[in-house]
């Protein structure tokens, strides 16, 4: 079949959605559902896609991958409704590390101090690093997104069995919950699964397909496994131009739990959150900036705006924000996706006391 062919065929099943009388059946069941949702141009445009999918009678594997993976996302969705006010971190380690090491009882230390701060930790739910993580933060502050092998990985004994523990049947689903829901995100050291999720966090959050979080190396003090990967990245990438001296400021080695969280608490000091708005990238801040700091962005920080300079405003207009947000100080610029690793710059800028007005 012709790409052209195979293209002709495509729009034509859009015809046929609507030809043979589906699309009105799709909207009863839609109006039985939920008719007056929000979101029911997307719920229609799923469902669409099903019958489609179902006209081409594709092969049952591709059947069974797109049943697979709109259950799996269904069922993710529902179980951490319940966890939706609470604030996470993501720590990644390998599921090797002895129960005896000093790095298991750093780990474990850093799920104690998440927990002691209100944070969830999240892991991939197996041993090693992961349980030890769990181990401090205890069930009530533990989420497990586990992976379903034929080996190794088994829920370790803090969440097995309880509703913290969430299965996941595919990587790349167990993968988009692990960062989706982290509020920061903790890397320690481990073999080829921790360095597939360490470069993935950077390349999601280096293409702006991720929102900027804190991304911390944690290591045992004067352990050199995070060294050597920084000295790889100095030494061949950049070196060699594969990515700018300003992705580097992505990422923060620590070497204490204590560090790590200091690092995290510092990235909300002033910074609460931030969004795309049509062209426009918006980031909320606890406190107004001075406008001094104004000043200083717009000279010092101008390589990040595809155009124009940065504006700023007390808070939010109501149209544009949850009524819990519209108390925040909105910074707005039109930012070049490019430059994420300024972007963080920009960030410890507005964290900086001496940038902020004084609330009192």
């Amino acid at each position: 079949m012709s790409e052209d062919t195979h293209a002709a065929d495509y729009l034509g099943r859009h015809w046929q959605t609507g030809s043979t009388g589906l699309q009105g059946k799709v909207e009863e069941l839609l109006n039985l559902a939920h008719g007056r949702s929000d979101n029911r141009q997307l719920y229609q445009d799923m469902l669409l896609s099903i019958v489609r999918m179902a006209q081409a009678d594709r092969n049952r594997w591709d059947a069974k991958i797109m049943r697979h993976t709109i259950r799996e996302l269904e069922e993710a969705f529902a179980r951490l409704e319940q966890f939706k006010r609470r604030r996470k971190v993501t720590v990644f380690g390998s599921a090797r590390t002895p129960v005896d090491s000093e790095l298991y009882n750093v780990a474990r230390h850093m799920g104690r101090l998440l927990a002691e701060d209100d944070f969830m930790a999240i892991t991939g739910g197996g041993g090693g690093i992961m349980e030890a993580v769990h181990v401090g933060a205890e069930l009530d502050n533990s989420l497990s997104f586990n992976i379903t092998l034929p080996f190794e990985q088994k829920p370790n004994r803090v969440v097995a069995g309880t509703s913290h523990d969430m299965p996941f049947r595919f990587f790349f689903l167990r993968k988009l919950f692990l960062v989706r829901e982290a509020d920061a995100i903790v890397l320690c050291p481990g073999g080829f699964g921790t360095l597939d999720e360490t470069l993935e966090v950077l390349t999601l959050v280096q293409t702006g397909k991720s929102p900027m979080v804190p991304i911390i190396l944690l290591d045992v003090p004067g352990g050199g496994y995070w060294s050597a990967l920084l000295d790889f990245f100095h030494h061949q990438l950049l070196a060699e131009g594969y990515i700018l001296a300003s992705d580097l400021k992505l990422l923060q080695q620590v070497d204490s739990p204590e560090q790590a969280l200091d690092r995290i608490r510092h990235f909300y000091s002033n910074y609460h959150s931030s969004r795309w708005h049509n062209d426009q990238y918006l980031i909320r801040l606890n406190r107004p900036l001075t406008p001094e700091a104004l000043d200083m962005l717009n000279t010092r920080f101008t390589d990040i705006c595809s155009s124009g300079g940065f504006t700023q405003k007390p808070f939010a207009e109501p149209a544009l924000e949850d009524p819990e947000l519209q108390h925040l100080a909105h910074l707005t610029f039109a930012l070049n996706a490019r430059a994420q690793g300024r972007l963080r710059e920009l960030i410890d800028e507005l964290n900086r006391p001496e940038n902020q007005i004084d609330p009192r």
